[in-house]
């Protein structure tokens, strides 16, 4: 299962991944917003943080306007290291070497073919391990 959460300036870019996660059988929750009413992106960030911490779900996603905010609330969340993606490149080596549990996206930076890129490279990456996995559990304490 995946969480996924945005604020109001991520809420069109959500609509699209859903769709996406949709067409390719992938279980996810939402975790709101459910409008593109203004609101404040730390309750969806740290919503879907709790989520993924907690084991509901395995991976999250979220969004706002450029998801350095949504991605700074999830990161208080013990056990989350969420990641902030605009490039393929970013998003490969999130999963690769860091072992990144959310992606982080920019509703008003990327748009939605590129988004969608970026999440199918972030749930299809598997985690390297080895010398990588010493820095992570660096991070985890």
């Amino acid at each position: 299962m995946i969480a996924i959460g945005s604020d109001h300036g991520g809420y069109a870019l959500k609509q699209e991944i859903m769709r996406h996660l949709s067409s390719r059988g992938l279980a996810y929750q939402d975790y709101g917003c459910y409008s593109e009413e203004s609101c404040d992106y730390p309750v969806y960030g740290k919503a879907v943080a709790h989520a993924v911490a907690d084991g509901t779900c395995e991976k999250g996603i979220l969004i706002c306007g450029t998801g350095i905010g949504i991605s700074l609330a999830a990161n208080k969340i013990h056990g989350i290291r969420c990641a902030v993606c605009s490039d393929c490149f970013s998003a490969e080596m999130s999963r690769r070497h860091n072992n990144a549990n959310i992606i982080a996206l920019g509703g008003r930076v990327v748009g939605p073919g590129l988004a969608l890129m970026l999440v199918d490279l972030f749930l299809d990456t598997p985690f390297e391990g080895g010398r990588h996995q010493r820095r992570v559990s660096m991070i985890e304490e």
